[in-house]
């Protein structure tokens, strides 16, 4: 089991755009193991391939006892109203603040034998869809934060033992 040390905020891949991957070899393959080993641990909803350090989209993802993984994820549809739901992120440890969602997401993708496969969920599913592909575009769940949320939270980073 490979357990990969998860990026902290201010590391660059955290903010730069992921690019899509065009062959899966060997090293996806081991990418993908260890997203998985990474996102069983407890409390851990998704990892993301930054959050690893490689510059590859893709995720991984664990919701109500569903572990898996999506290749180049692209979201197809967010849907209801969007709403205020607590959300932290294993790049931000210990930190929680009320991020501006959508209750529905379905994303596309493909697996690791290039069929193409669908994820969509509601709650925590969807949640995860959009926040992991977030990360996958450059962003963390702070720049989603309004202004407010945002100077409090950027306050704590920067107070926080980790930072």
């Amino acid at each position: 089991m490979t357990v990969r040390e998860i990026r902290l905020f201010g590391d660059p891949v955290l903010k730069t755009v992921s690019d899509p991957i065009r062959l899966v070899d060997a090293r996806v393959r081991a990418l993908v193991d260890d997203l998985i080993d990474s996102v069983k641990l407890p409390g851990r909803a998704g990892v993301a391939a930054p959050q690893i350090g490689v510059n590859l989209r893709a995720f991984s993802y664990n919701v109500d006892g569903e572990i898996g993984y999506i290749l180049n994820p692209v979201i197809e549809e967010l849907s209801g109203e969007p709403e205020l739901v607590g959300e932290g992120c294993l790049s931000v440890p210990e930190l929680w603040h009320d991020t501006m969602r959508y209750p529905f997401a379905r994303v596309s993708g493909v697996d690791l034998d290039g069929n193409a496969i669908e994820l969509s969920g509601n709650g925590l599913m969807a949640q995860a869809l959009q926040h992991e592909t977030d990360h996958l575009d450059g962003m963390l769940y702070l720049d989603r934060l309004d202004k407010e949320r945002r100077r409090v939270a950027m306050k704590e980073v920067r107070e926080s033992a980790w930072f």
